[in-house]
């Protein structure tokens, strides 16, 4: 900043030093209101700190408050996003072909954001057609279709959670389906749907594939058939499909404010078409505001990234070194539970998503079981607790695996922990424990 000189700060926005001491202090109190997402024992939702390497790299930026919407409003973090959506690009395969890009994509704040913009340009390129998706699909899809004024249609899933195939093609056949949507890592059960059984059927068929890999994209990096790895067919599929999103705020250690999407083809661009007699003047390089629906962006985000991703690359090795223990954790777990009498594994797990449920005759003993067992954990002094969530399933779901549960009440709640954490790993005996004793 000073290599442009001197300038002095416009006094309207000082402010006294013992007041903004005591605004602090009253955040860090206010923050304290929050459950230990940092920690194992914290075994709930989706939810954990980012690395502090993306902290340092968006604080950094932050400084400089870049708008990643166009080139004059953040040169340098759009030269870094457009790195960091091509180590997206390449890890999926969307490859660069004949010296020119295979792919368009970008960053963006959100995986909500990102199926936006890919049901968007479904809607560009079948106009008129439905979108099929899984009925454990993530709620965005329907929401999101419904938006763009686009019917969506949910396909019935299999015994383990993944799209029924036979009820796809089913569906196929109407010709009313321009797009399906396959979720490789679903945000209830984390199942992941069989993307390269899904695509010929949807070619056979001209339909477009999209896959939302908005939780689950990362395990790209461990789809491989090592201890801890998850299944590789279904990822190594995607390379074929038209487009993918992924939430690196998620698995990439990043803050809240971070998605992507990528499309297959860079032509699809031509549906982004638009000007602005203010905004793209500094360059005839492409704006990153040219290929996509939001307007502002945190150039922050991109730094963070960018950083996060030199430090742990997206290799096996490296980001891939963080998630493996968290799926093994869940094999580690669902082996522990196989083993107990006094719980049952719902489903085993696909990527680092546990369920289980307490060994009850009744579906509404279950369900009561599930709750308190969560609040109990919860509402344990700090250094005792242990936070869990529950999952919703009906009687359909409970016979379709096997489970002989008398179904006195219409749905209830069993137990689900997201293993996100690396430290899971070891503390997986411990929490085994705690829950046995939180079900007695």
């Amino acid at each position: 900043m000073r290599e442009y000189g001197d300038a002095a700060a416009h006094p309207s926005q000082d402010v006294d030093l013992g007041a903004l001491e005591a605004a602090t202090a009253e955040l860090r109190e206010r923050l304290r209101d929050n459950y230990p997402f940092h920690h194992p024992r914290y075994a709930a939702q989706m939810l954990k700190p980012p690395h502090p390497a993306a902290v340092i790299g968006y604080v950094t930026a932050m400084l400089v408050n870049p708008n990643n919407h166009a080139l004059d409003g953040g040169p340098a973090t759009a030269a870094l996003e457009k790195e960091v959506v091509a180590q997206l690009a390449a890890m999926f395969g969307f490859a660069d072909r004949a010296g020119a890009p295979g792919y368009l994509g970008h960053l963006t704040s959100s995986g909500t954001i990102a199926n936006l913009e890919a049901l968007f340009v479904a809607r560009e390129t079948h106009p008129g057609l439905r979108v099929a998706h899984s009925a454990d699909a993530h709620y965005t899809h329907a929401r999101m279709a419904h938006l763009l004024g686009v019917e969506s249609v949910a396909v019935p899933t299999s015994a383990d959670g993944t799209m029924d195939l036979d009820a796809l093609a089913s569906l196929l056949r109407t010709g009313t389906v321009g797009t399906v949507v396959a979720t490789t890592g679903t945000t209830g059960l984390g199942a992941v749907d069989p993307v390269h059984e899904i695509l010929p059927i949807a070619r056979a068929h001209g339909v477009r594939v999209h896959v939302d890999a908005a939780y689950g994209g990362f395990f790209r990096l461990i789809a491989d058939d090592l201890p801890g790895g998850v299944a590789p067919a279904p990822y190594l599929a995607i390379a074929e499909c038209d487009s993918v999103v992924i939430d690196p705020h998620k698995h990439g250690l990043q803050p809240y404010g971070c998605g992507a999407v990528l499309f297959r083809d860079p032509a699809v661009a031509r549906h982004y078409l638009h000007d602005s007699p203010y905004t793209y003047f500094t360059s005839e390089d492409l704006h990153l505001g040219e290929i996509s629906l939001e307007c502002s962006r945190a150039g922050a985000a991109a730094a963070a990234l960018w950083l996060t991703l030199r430090l742990l690359p997206l290799t096996p090795d490296g980001l891939g070194a963080v998630l493996r223990p968290g799926r093994q954790a869940a094999l580690d777990w669902a082996a522990l539970i196989e083993q107990s009498e006094e719980l049952r594994l719902y489903q085993p797990p696909q990527l680092d998503i546990l369920t289980c449920y307490p060994v009850r005759p009744r579906l509404s003993e279950v369900d009561a079981v599930s709750a308190t067992a969560m609040t109990a954990g919860m509402t344990r002094p700090p250094a005792e607790s242990v936070h869990l969530a529950t999952y919703t399933v009906d009687a359909a779901d409970l016979a379709a695996r096997g489970h002989a549960v008398e179904a006195d009440v219409p749905t209830g709640r069993i137990l689900r922990s997201v293993l996100m954490k690396p430290e899971h790993q070891a503390a997986v005996p411990w929490l085994h424990e705690q829950v046995l004793g939180l079900v007695r």
